[in-house]
């Protein structure tokens, strides 16, 4: 007779916090949410850490180079998406290694026969005031100068004049040497009162621009999420189908730690896959499995050496698994046996092995429920979709705009590796669909926000680290009419935007 679980599959939105005593320690500004990203022995420190508890999800529609280095700057790490060709996802975490933080790749170029109109359409197309004149117009061209608004006025110039009649040319420039460090960079904008610095190599190409402006912004992301060779961490999607291939490049190309990419990782597939890359690393490449929803299934995991392991099964916004095959568990039941078995693994073998909490999560409240339940981090897709950095379109539905999110398991995403159960190369039935989600700015400004709710919740809850929030944390069940009680009820809310420009 089959199994069954006495206890009914609870969501987050089942579960309220309780306040425990708030000292004065207890202070937004004190919390550290910084929390182990791969398992660690007792007493020791884990070789991979976050600053933030937060990752990005293997998709096409949330997690690219872009989204990669937004996130690594506030602290947290992307895993870029796995259903796309081998050369383009290596390419992507290239990108991302590559990318110095306050050197900039110039994306404004013009050359010295461009004319004035075409400088105000380049300004227009990428909102830059300082462009890179280059011979070719590519932003690695030999510099041949640098045009900001402070070289013409459109009430005195002809919209026909050439760019090399009013640039500052390359020999009026200060300029750095390809090699030079930010801290070098920046001290030479501050000696000279530039706003711009540009950087080229010993054949005067352009390599990279420096801003004043980048500075502070620099300052302002004191999370950065570094490697030892202060480029950006990043993590990457795998498939249990092609990962002899995939692995070795996106190691060749610098990727930080690894995720197997899967509806279900309870798998002799997944579990294959995870001792290939350790015997064959010799467990120097970090790798996490999942995705699963019980005892049994972090276990068997975690014995192929998983690093990390994911949990959640038809939780997310755009899964239907659950509708369309009856499978998965309610995400915070699911969290909470997990964190179960992983504490009790821990004391039984004094190794930690971090979990990763995926899907499920509509409120930021919510990110925070997981961290009580156990969660080390918290994987999320449509949170990110909705920003600027995330690679799909941005579009204007009636008064509002809104971004493109798809599933994996959509047949627009075609990713049938993900459902890999030994079939056919093609997915049978779709287990996520195509959407939209309300657009929402830059990823930074909301990211600040949910943290600070974050921290916030902690304090009230009188804890200054995750560890202790874990240890200490109270959860009560609630009942239907106190999630009504719960919100605004019982008054006439005032409408926003009531004002009309006639």
């Amino acid at each position: 007779m089959a199994f069954f679980y006495d206890e009914p599959s609870r969501t987050f939105s089942e579960y309220l916090l309780l306040p425990n005593l708030t000292r004065k320690e207890c202070i937004p500004e004190n919390v550290s949410l910084s929390t182990p990203l791969v398992k660690f022995k007792k007493g020791e420190t884990p070789k991979l850490q976050m600053n933030i508890p937060i990752v990005s999800a293997i998709m096409q529609a949330v997690s690219d180079n872009n989204v990669a280095v937004a996130l690594s700057r506030c602290g947290g790490v992307s895993f870029i998406f796995a259903s796309q060709s081998i050369e383009a996802q290596s390419n992507m975490v290239r990108k991302v290694k590559k990318y110095k933080s306050g050197f900039v790749i110039s994306d404004a170029n013009i050359t010295p026969e461009s004319t004035l109109n075409e400088v105000i359409q380049t300004i227009e197309r990428t909102g830059h005031s300082t462009i890179a004149v280059t011979e070719d117009g590519t932003p690695t061209g030999k510099l041949a100068g640098i045009l900001t608004s402070r070289d013409y006025r459109l009430s005195r110039c002809s919209s026909d004049q050439k760019v090399k009649e009013f640039m500052t040319p390359f020999s009026s420039l200060i300029y750095g040497n390809d090699g030079i460090t930010l801290t070098e960079a920046n001290d030479i904008i501050w000696e000279n009162k530039l706003n711009c610095l540009p950087i080229v190599d010993n054949k005067q190409n352009l390599v990279y621009l420096v801003f004043r402006k980048d500075y502070d912004s620099h300052k302002e992301n004191p999370n950065e999420l570094l490697d030892e060779n202060k480029s950006f961490m990043t993590g990457a999607g795998i498939n249990t189908k092609d990962y002899k291939q995939r692995v070795p490049a996106l190691v060749e190309a610098g990727v930080d730690i690894l995720c197997i990419d899967s509806s279900d990782g309870y798998t002799e597939w997944q579990g294959e896959t995870i001792k290939w890359i350790k015997e064959t690393y010799n467990d120097e490449v970090k790798v996490g499995g999942g995705n699963v929803v019980d005892k049994e299934g972090f276990l068997y995991l975690v014995e192929c050496g998983a690093d990390f392991v994911k949990v959640g099964i038809g939780g997310g916004s755009i899964c239907i698994t659950r509708e369309q095959k009856g499978i998965g568990r309610g995400q915070a039941s699911s969290l909470i046996e997990v964190a179960s078995a992983r504490d009790e693994y821990f004391e039984k073998t004094g190794i930690y092995v971090p979990i990763c909490s995926d899907g499920g999560i509509v409120h930021d409240y919510h990110i925070t429920l997981s961290l009580a339940m156990g969660a080390n981090f918290v994987m999320m897709g449509r949170y990110f979709a909705r920003f600027d950095e995330s690679p799909t379109l941005k579009l204007k539905m009636g008064n509002n705009y809104v971004k493109e999110y798809w599933g994996e398991g959509s047949n627009r995403a075609r990713n049938w590796e993900r459902y890999d159960l030994g079939g056919g190369q093609k997915l049978a039935f779709e287990e996520g669909v195509d959407s939209y989600v309300p657009y929402a700015g830059k990823l930074k400004d909301n990211l600040d926000i949910t943290l600070h709710k974050i921290k916030s919740t902690m304090c009230n809850c009188g804890s200054i680290s995750i560890e202790e929030f874990q240890r200490t944390a109270r959860l009560t069940l609630v009942s239907s009419t106190s999630i009504i009680e719960g919100g605004a009820h019982d008054v006439i809310l005032k409408e926003k935007n009531i004002f009309v420009n006639e």
